[in-house]
């Protein structure tokens, strides 16, 4: 009799740990298996903010993802539980497994977007490539660029961020704030454009807000890097005399959308910019220079050249005398001139 209620004991106990074992070979092998979604080869969701975990996995089945709700809610569970779960959207491949799926969502595995900034990019220009990808409220950006609780915030003394944002590639995802990527730029021009650069600037005379702007001109005018020690000699050498820089790319600046070539007729435009008008730099940067820039303004060439001229392959002539400048630009813009009549003949 004993015997008999000893083998029944014995079973009432083990049957929780039977049980135990089943389940956790039914989770395992239910986390391990390849989810193989009937949609494309990635699934993206987006997760809202304050989404509950019974929440967010309708969102997961919805897309497919999730065919066994209980098991993935267990799943996730033991894994961490929903309150680890960062809202954002997130890119899952359509034969994820719900063990990967789950660590995903749990270690805030948010869909990136690889965002190149140009160098010599204008802010309007900075703003186009965020908003290509919907990184960004447009309205806020351009409102928080001339915020002045915000630039002073950034430790910016200028009334714009024009020129700060550090042309470099970044990793955006969606769930950051629109102050909070320009932040991160102006935090990256911060860490590229060292104490060392701004200390050697202040030996030429330059402060920071002049050093930005200077590099500016210098990046706007060529793209060539072997050239921008060249320019940004040209510059000091007008400065040194007194001479209005008559740097192009600053008398069509405030020009909203402008594209095509500078006239002539850009050259008398009324414009605090224009460098064709006023004397010295300009009030502030035009563009976000890249490094090369900054060398250049630091490190500019020992010439005594006062002009340049577009030789229509991306570099420059430089000239000492204003005749030997207007004997180039005559040369060269009728090199240009035939080669765009031969391009269009074969057109």
């Amino acid at each position: 009799m004993k015997s008999k209620k000893s083998k029944i004991m014995l079973y009432v106990l083990s049957l929780p740990v039977i049980v135990a074992l089943v389940f956790g070979a039914i989770l395992f092998s239910y986390a391990v298996t390849p989810i193989h979604s009937a949609k494309e080869k990635t699934v993206v969701v987006d997760i809202p903010t304050g989404s509950s975990l019974v929440q967010i996995i309708k969102i997961l089945h919805d897309a497919d993802l999730v065919q066994n709700r209980f098991l993935f809610h267990v799943l996730v569970t033991v894994k961490g539980g929903a309150r680890s779960v960062r809202a954002g959207e997130y890119e899952f491949a359509a034969t994820i497994t719900p063990s990967h799926l789950a660590d995903k969502l749990l270690h805030g595995d948010i869909k990136k977007y690889p965002v190149t900034i140009y160098e010599d990019s204008s802010l309007s220009q900075v703003a186009l490539r965020l908003q290509e990808n919907k990184l960004i409220n447009e309205k806020d950006f351009f409102e928080l660029s001339q915020d002045a609780e915000f630039l002073s915030e950034l430790g910016i003394r200028s009334s714009s961020m024009e020129g700060y944002l550090f042309p470099d590639t970044y990793f955006l995802d969606r769930s950051m704030t629109t102050r909070r990527i320009m932040r991160m730029m102006v935090e990256r021009f911060q860490s590229k454009v060292s104490p060392e650069m701004i200390r050697q600037a202040a030996q030429k005379g330059l402060n920071v807000h002049q050093f930005v702007t200077f590099a500016s001109l210098v990046g706007k005018e060529s793209g060539c890097a072997a050239e921008k020690p060249l320019i940004a000699a040209v510059f000091y050498n007008r400065l040194k005399k007194g001479m209005p820089l008559q740097s192009d790319p600053t008398a069509v600046y405030d020009l909203k959308n402008f594209k095509g070539k500078v006239m002539r007729s850009h050259y008398k435009r009324e414009s605090p910019y224009n460098t064709y008008l006023i004397r010295g730099l300009p009030p502030g940067p035009i563009a976000s220079p890249g490094l090369d820039s900054f060398q250049a303004v630091l490190q500019p060439a020992a010439v005594d050249y006062l002009y340049f001229v577009s030789k229509g392959d991306g570099t420059h002539h430089f000239s000492s005398s204003l005749m030997a400048h207007n004997d180039a630009t005559v040369r060269f813009r009728n090199m240009i001139n035939r080669k765009e009549k031969v391009e269009e003949t074969v057109r």
